[in-house]
């Protein structure tokens, strides 16, 4: 029922289907509720978080948008650069309440797949917790002195010194309707807003003249989940294979994988499944499992054969990787004290 209500509602955010009635009446209530919520929540933020820098990562629209490599290559140069970054995040999709703080061994039901994914690889502190303030207070007390929030645009309570909206270029901004018409979490004019807007591949038009940072995801290996042998995508040219996808825009993945002349059989579940083995019965047992590394993340445990999973880094322009640095290095220097 899920999966048929995203289908259902991407048709009318992203694929030219008229929304109903009923979801156009419900905008104008999710406006006000939202514009209420940012007055009080942004009146009500703590002041004993400016011990850190604080980056908020996001998007105005439901659903992925590459955010989370983009926080990945983040904690990488900020760890080059001589800071000590960490990560909050809500850790959406998880079975567990309350705060928690992850490593590269924690269950991805506890602490979401996301967060999973950006411990393993960033190797930063990691916490969860629906309280993006309190998580925030727990990394500056392990002398965190950057705290990126992978997703939380819309927390508004949190304060920041800096934000970062992330637009998937082949999405836009769908039918550019506010929830739950359109995708829009916010209106296209809080682009204004931000700190940087940047891109996800190829970008459709984006509304007014505003500088577009362009960001490209580019394929890793293919490593298994048994043995964690590696094969570069390429090796799988020719090959039919099943390809699974829990993510925001799994037509991302599916493309990425055609373009490697790789014919598939494609899986679409939920955004953040959980996974069991029985999703993966119904699957033709002779061909491999290819799929995204956010995903395998929840099915190292599941005994899968033949199974595999796409990496994928993001590259941004290095003279915005640069000046980015920089502002985030000059917002702990002392007045008076030069760059």
């Amino acid at each position: 029922m899920r999966l048929e209500t995203e289908l259902r509602l991407n048709q009318i955010w992203y694929g030219g289907q008229a929304a109903p009635w009923w979801l156009q009446g419900l905008v104008p209530i999710y406006r006000a509720g939202n514009w209420l919520d940012r007055w009080i929540k942004s009146r009500r933020q703590p002041d004993d978080l400016g011990a850190a820098y604080i980056i908020v990562v996001g998007n105005i629209t439901v659903g992925g948008s590459g955010k989370t490599p983009l926080v990945i290559r983040l904690c990488q140069l900020l760890r080059q650069a001589g800071l000590n970054p960490g990560v909050i995040s809500r850790g959406y999709g998880r079975q567990k309440k309350g705060l928690r703080m992850v490593t590269a061994l924690s269950d991805p039901d506890v602490v979401g797949d996301e967060p999973l994914l950006i411990a393993r690889r960033a190797e930063v502190p990691v916490i969860v917790s629906s309280d993006r303030c309190e998580a925030a207070r727990q990394l500056i007390r392990q002398s965190i002195n950057v705290i990126l929030s992978d997703d939380g645009l819309q927390h508004y309570r949190l304060p920041r010194n800096l934000e970062i909206c992330v637009i998937d270029g082949s999405r836009g901004f769908g039918n550019g309707k506010l929830l739950p018409a359109g995708p829009l979490r916010e209106p296209v004019e809080r682009l204004a807003s931000f700190d940087s807007i940047v891109v996800n591949g190829e970008a459709e038009e984006i509304p007014g003249d505003l500088p577009l940072v362009p960001m490209n995801l580019v394929s890793g290996m293919l490593r298994s989940l048994e043995d964690s042998q590696g094969w570069r995508l390429g090796q799988f040219a020719g090959c039919k294979a099943n390809a699974v996808a829990a993510i925001g825009n799994p037509a991302r993945f599916f493309d990425l994988l055609r373009h490697a002349r790789i014919k598939v059989n494609e899986h679409v579940f939920p955004d953040h499944h959980i996974f069991s083995a029985r999703d993966f019965e119904p699957m033709d047992q002779s061909l491999p499992i290819l799929m995204t590394e956010k995903d395998a993340v929840k099915c190292r445990n599941l005994g899968l054969r033949n199974a595999w999973f796409l990496s994928v880094d993001a590259v941004m322009p290095p003279e915005w990787e640069q000046s980015l640095v920089k502002r985030v290095a000059q917002g702990f220097l002392k007045p008076g004290e030069g760059a």
